[in-house]
């Protein structure tokens, strides 16, 4: 049987953690940082999860 292949773009932006949950990097941290509150730029560090409903297809991407 052939392998199945990763998505390549998929990849690049997830991560999957050890416990298998799948994060991904926050939007809105890019430009127009200055008229932006450093509340709301604290806010936005760090990963966030995928959401529920899109978990399996991100799964079946990174075939996982």
């Amino acid at each position: 049987m052939p392998k199945n292949k990763t998505h390549s773009g998929i990849s690049k932006r997830v991560k999957v953690t050890g416990s298998g949950k799948i994060t991904h990097a926050g939007s809105g941290k890019r430009h127009n940082l200055e008229k932006k509150s450093s509340r709301q730029t604290r806010r936005m560090d760090g990963a966030k999860e995928i959401a529920a409903v899109d978990v399996p297809r991100v799964r079946r991407m990174l075939g996982i």
